[in-house]
């Protein structure tokens, strides 16, 4: 008997764009029958896209999914593909019926997370996911019904068990009735977003689940961006002993095709993509985040303030790899107070990755408000913010440009933001990465280039004084930073105490830390929680991100003495 080839097809979706998602599946299934697979396999919700929170919940748009999902089915089978089995994700929709009336009417319909089975032009299974995640940025248990049934597919003679995403990571449930069917294969539809550390995680639990039912385990994860979310791709398949026999690369579409050999013979491999170092990781995270933001919301280009600092320089440099730096406008805005190193450090970043460089002074803007305002201290510093935030909307406004907000997550945690000035942003793409990485992710890049990863003959993106300089948001004479923040290396360790593992006051004087910086850092932690709540959405790369995943204190009276 001929060994199944699977074919795992990691792609990229656009959440409600069902037509354009069926389009991509019969693309790829095109492609993976070229291969010569029996089986291809989509990731979680590819039909719909991913997350679909409560479109899920229209009827309309499930029939409209539904009719994509027929559409799709028969457009394989007209193709001459109705021999090659396709196990898609999509919104399904069940009856329920309320446990005390077993023999009650028809309940209403509720949606369903959903794996289907399309082969010879029709749709032949359906399997409705069981575990619905209720944490973190997941927010199924609300939205859909959980499935019951046990799915197990046949492919080439072999028997595939079915699951989707949560069904692995909660023990029980449908995975450890799986030794019972004797499945010689375990294929798990993801869409599991990215987080820095995850990757080996999502390894660590799919080698147990192999050795739980004895075969090898599938996982095909989605990849691109959707909203704030990012999923990396990085699908793999597992043997039982924990050996990872074949994977894809992260962060780019990809079909990974790999052989189901006998049940006695040792088991296929492929290539292995190699993990990622962590700054590229990230790094890539974000590109793809700003990659899917823009083109997803329907824009072409992005405009911001360029200022010479680390922050614009690095946003700068992510948005030149996700869209072209042809399609970056950066803009300086120099005050009375800028100095000639930051412009020239503006104008010599825009010319290493292309962008489309202005200069618009907004001193006499200030002037004309401070003629008819008496304003000074704080209030004048944040005037000079805020006429810039005017300058790139109306750029944004009559040009179309999508406007990037530069702020970092240091920034954000202590308020260190001008609302309606630097906050000013359809999209921020390092909310969630800290001074102290920005630094690093820059060092990375520009070495990334030297070594020829982005192509060759590329030079380093980031001029170095915009590394090496004091942080500064040059709104008076002589500012820097440091004025009125602790070093951001301490800085940063006492948020990633605070906010990242919710330590309180004691812990981190335990810890060692400065009582008096403790108790200003958390202050302004905690006096900053309104203005978080107004900052645009950004790429997630962490566990716990600004705007999605917490909400912090707005008083500092319930902290323990």
């Amino acid at each position: 008997m001929p060994s199944p080839r699977i074919a795992l097809a990691q792609i990229d979706t656009r959440v409600g764009d069902v037509d354009a998602n069926a389009q991509a599946v019969l693309d790829w299934a095109r492609t993976a029958a070229q291969a010569g697979a029996d089986l291809v396999v989509f990731p979680e919700m590819t039909l719909t896209g991913y997350p679909i929170e409560d479109l899920a919940l229209r009827a309309s748009f499930r029939r409209g999914a539904e009719a994509a999902l027929q559409r799709t089915a028969a457009a394989l089978g007209a193709e001459g593909l109705g021999n090659l089995a396709v196990l898609v994700g999509t919104v399904g929709e069940k009856s329920v019926t309320p446990v005390h009336e077993p023999g009650a009417p028809e309940g209403p319909r509720r949606p369903t997370n959903q794996a289907v089975l399309l082969q010879h032009g029709q749709v032949q299974v359906r399997y409705d996911k069981h575990h619905l995640p209720n944490y973190g940025v997941f927010d199924e248990y609300r939205i859909f019904a959980a499935g019951d049934d046990v799915c197990v597919i046949d492919v080439a003679g072999r028997r595939v068990g079915v699951v989707i995403c949560e069904d692995i990571w909660q023990d029980g449930g449908p995975v450890s009735q799986m030794d019972e069917n004797e499945v010689s294969l375990l294929v798990v539809l993801n869409a599991s977003p990215y987080e820095e550390g995850k990757g080996h995680q999502r390894v660590e639990l799919a080698a147990r689940r192999a050795h739980e039912v004895e075969a090898p385990v599938a996982y095909v994860n989605l990849v691109g961006a959707q909203d704030d979310l990012v999923f990396d791709g990085g699908s793999f398949v597992i043997a039982t002993d924990g050996t990872v026999l074949t994977r894809a690369p992260q962060f780019v579409e990809h079909l990974l095709v790999w052989d189901l050999l006998g049940d006695d013979d040792a088991p296929a491999t492929g290539h292995v993509a190699p993990p990622l170092a962590p700054d590229e990781e990230v790094y890539r995270a974000l590109v793809t985040g700003l990659h899917g933001y823009v083109t997803k919301n329907g824009f072409r280009s992005v405009v911001f303030g360029m200022s010479g600092g680390i922050d614009s320089a690095l946003v700068a440099a992510i948005a030149a790899d996700a869209i072209g730096g042809e399609n970056v406008v950066g803009v300086s805005m120099p005050s009375v107070y800028s100095s000639d190193h930051s412009k020239d450090d503006a104008a010599d970043l825009a010319k290493r990755i292309g962008a489309d460089y202005r200069v618009q002074p907004i001193a006499p803007m200030v002037d004309a408000f401070e003629g008819e305002l008496a304003l000074d201290g704080l209030a004048a510093e944040n005037l000079q913010a805020r006429v810039r935030g005017v300058i790139l909307m109306a750029l944004s406004n009559s040009e179309g440009h999508l406007v990037l907000a530069p702020g970092n997550k240091t920034e954000l945690a202590v308020g260190y933001s001008t609302i309606y000035g630097d906050a000013v942003g359809g999209f921020a793409p390092i909310k969630d990465i800290d001074k102290s990485r920005v630094w690093a992710l820059a060092r990375w890049r520009n070495n990334a280039a030297l070594d020829g990863v982005f192509g060759p003959d590329e030079l380093p993106p980031i001029p170095e004084s915009s590394i090496t300089k004091p942080p500064s948001a040059e709104l008076r004479p002589g500012q820097v930073d440091q004025d009125s923040l602790p070093p951001y290396e301490i800085l940063d360790e006492v948020l990633d105490a605070y906010v990242e593992n919710a330590e309180g006051r004691a812990e981190l004087l335990a810890q060692g830390f400065d009582p008096a910086v403790v108790d200003k850092v958390l202050a302004l932690v905690d006096r900053a929680e309104w203005k978080r709540r107004q900052y645009p959405p950004g790429t997630k790369v962490t566990a716990l991100a600004f705007g999605r995943d917490r909400r912090l204190p707005i008083t500092t009276q319930w902290r323990e003495p």
